[in-house]
């Protein structure tokens, strides 16, 4: 039995399609650094920076994910890995479940999760209930990462990371769909069982996926997923972003047409191409949101800024957050949209 047919029964029609926060404008996403040694803080702190970004009017959070590190990272395919292998890095849903205890606007991401490294029941379990402990602001950016050591870690073949993605994401929606569920895979196999509570969201958590858009990744995002993480590309210049948009969801919303998709309903984050000031190694915030009518007008509905890229003192958060969404906020505007064009 085909295990993404088995999967996907009645799902399509329960697909939710990730509802931007602020219908009418691109969203704001703030990336922050779950790895690392960002200003020494300790793990409340951290959570902090969710709270803060929540009373400033930021959009949604970003958390990135590695389980373990191997020592290879000269195996990272986009440039030079920027983190030693002994850098720490915090599980993101468990640092979500702490900001949703103390947010209550800002959404809640990943990006990305590296997915199949998770038992897919327990991902559904714990996804849906972070889902309800948030009040439904829960989004979940996947992917099959790059490095081959967290799978043998895990316990898992690196050469099955692809099928394993595919099953995670098939098993999610049938978990999160009709109750008693079923599913038929190579991986997860299971015949009316229920997973209850479903995520609070209609439809399950939403899927956004990471990488490029390779065959395989094209029929996940028009079965599974509600968005589309390309893939960043190190030292990209806004030309280099604006290109792989306008190439890639072309295709996209073609390929959600032609399986009865409202390919109005496509959402794209982008990670903000950072540029530097004039004889200056510090990047200027300023002109790098110079860049974000272009990205919008490609077809990009988030943009992603890194917090540590441009603020290293925990005392001036808020003070920077306040400024990031004003200025934001004139970038995306009509004027800013219209001179885009």
């Amino acid at each position: 039995m085909n295990d993404v047919a088995t999967a996907r029964g009645d799902a399509s029609a329960q697909q939710s399609g990730a509802t931007r926060p602020n219908p009418g404008r691109p969203s704001l996403t703030l990336s922050l650094p779950n790895f690392g040694h960002y200003l020494d803080l300790d793990s409340r702190q951290f959570v902090d920076l969710a709270r803060m970004a929540d009373d400033a009017g930021v959009d949604r959070v970003s958390l990135a994910d590695h389980v373990v590190m191997g020592t290879h990272t000269d195996a990272y395919p986009w440039g030079k890995f920027p983190w030693p292998a002994d850098t720490p890095w915090h599980e993101p849903l468990t640092l979500l479940s702490a900001m949703a205890a103390i947010t209550s606007r800002v959404r809640l991401s990943t990006k990305i999760l590296i997915a199949p490294l998770r038992n897919p029941v327990v991902l559904a379990k714990t996804a849906a209930t972070l889902d309800h402990l948030c009040g439904g602001r829960l989004e979940l950016g996947v992917g099959i990462g790059w490095q081959r050591e967290e799978y043998e870690a895990a316990g898992l073949a690196w050469s099955d990371r692809g099928r394993l993605l595919t099953e995670t994401l098939a098993c999610c929606r049938a978990l999160w769909g009709a109750q008693p569920a079923s599913y038929s895979g190579a991986f997860v196999s299971f015949t009316d069982i229920y997973c209850v509570p479903t995520p609070k969201q209609p439809g399950g958590v939403p899927f956004w996926l990471g990488g490029g858009l390779s065959a395989p990744n094209l029929r996940r995002l028009t079965e599974w997923c509600d968005g589309w993480i390309p893939v960043p590309i190190h030292g990209a210049t806004v030309n280099d972003v604006v290109t792989e948009i306008r190439q890639g969801v072309p295709k996209i919303q073609s390929a959600w047409h032609d399986h009865g998709r409202d390919p109005s309903q496509l959402q794209v984050s982008v990670d903000l191409p950072l540029v530097r000031g004039p004889e200056s190694q510090h990047r200027d915030l300023g002109l790098s949101l110079d860049n974000v009518p272009d990205l919008v007008a490609a077809g990009a509905t988030d943009i992603s800024v890194p917090l540590h890229a441009f603020c290293r003192e925990f005392d001036r958060v808020p003070q920077f957050l306040d400024s990031l969404v004003e200025q934001f906020r004139q970038a995306t505007s009509s004027d800013a949209a219209q001179a885009a064009r």
